[in-house]
């Protein structure tokens, strides 16, 4: 092993590199202080033992970096979008005229989502899917209500909110219909779905997951 570790280098080596040759007592006395400084938990006779038994790979401390925190932008609360009337309508945009495109990319969502709305399609699927359906752009009509003033009125649901739709009625006029105690219903392609407000007070994406009972929840 000391024949390994002392021996010289070559001359031309030597040239190469630009080392003088030392004796082997320098050599003998580097080699026992680096391995001293390099493994500081070890005693001589350890590093001896390991010599000459095995190969010592030596280690290098690396500093760990401090990794710096991103910070994500807080986005705006409830309170500041009702401050800032993001979602408010404005009177000039409160046209029927203006929400029938949308109303026509409904009808193709919902025959899409309902494999084209066949004839022979089964009505219990038809309802299962218009209840996880986002309705923003459908035509709606309040059937049943426990207050007379909203029963008849129609008009597209320009936005959907956990409690309420609002709608744009044929007259340019926007309504705020409560879900609760009030059955719509939607018709699409000869097919009519009456739906229970009360039964789906979600947002229409917490809607979209939401697992409905078969019975009790849609009349056709």
């Amino acid at each position: 092993m000391q024949k390994v570790v002392y021996k010289p280098l070559p001359q031309q080596t030597a040239k190469l590199v630009n080392i003088q040759p030392q004796r082997p007592e320098k050599a003998d006395a580097f080699v026992k202080a680096f391995l001293k400084r390099s493994l500081t938990q070890k005693s001589e006779e350890a590093i001896e033992d390991i010599l000459t038994r095995k190969a010592v790979a030596l280690k290098h401390l690396h500093k760990r970096r401090r990794r710096e925190r991103k910070t994500r932008g807080k986005g705006l609360s409830a309170k500041q979008r009702r401050e800032m009337r993001l979602f408010e309508i404005q009177p000039e945009h409160q046209r029927y005229e203006m929400f029938l495109p949308l109303h026509e990319l409904w009808k193709q969502y919902i025959r899409d989502l309902c494999n084209g709305l066949k004839p022979e399609a089964q009505p219990q699927m038809i309802q299962t899917k218009l209840l996880k359906a986002d309705l923003h752009g459908a035509l709606v009509t309040v059937t049943k209500s426990k207050c007379p003033s909203y029963v008849g009125l129609t008009g597209i649901v320009v936005q959907e909110m956990k409690h309420v739709f609002k709608i744009v009625t044929r007259e340019d006029r926007l309504k705020v219909v409560p879900k609760l105690n009030n059955v719509f219903s939607v018709e699409i392609d000869g097919f009519v779905s009456y739906i229970f407000g009360s039964k789906i007070q979600f947002r229409a994406s917490e809607r979209s997951a939401k697992k409905f009972k078969a019975k009790g929840t849609i009349d056709l």
